[in-house]
């Protein structure tokens, strides 16, 4: 009986799945209320405004995969792009763009939808 239950054991452990991280493709919502969708190929990924004043503008891209991203952020109410990265950890993606080579950065916490 011991034997059964140890080999129970251990063909559960490997059955279980795997827990990748989330890729960054999705729809993901800003605290603003701003929805921004990313979507590609590979492991590059552009985010494109689905609501709101800036409906359809890009907000840049991402290459990457899994948890981590790195690319380009547009401030679409400054005109301007800055050098940024994401985070993704279940269901919150945190976005970030930094000017003069990293001195200083903003960052938000979006909510995948």
């Amino acid at each position: 009986m011991m034997k059964l239950i140890s080999a129970a054991i251990v063909i559960s452990a490997f059955a279980a799945p795997a827990f990748a991280a989330e890729p960054i493709e999705g729809t993901w919502k800003r605290p603003s209320g701003t929805l921004i969708q990313y979507s590609g190929s590979g492991d590059k990924f552009c985010g494109t405004v689905l609501n709101g004043e800036y409906k359809g503008k890009s907000i840049g891209c991402m290459s990457g995969k899994g948890a981590d991203y790195k690319g380009s952020v547009n401030k679409l109410d400054e005109g301007k792009t800055y050098s940024g990265k994401a985070h993704v950890e279940g269901k919150t993606m945190t976005l970030s763009g930094c000017a003069l080579g990293g001195l200083i950065c903003k960052s938000e916490s979006l909510t995948r939808q």
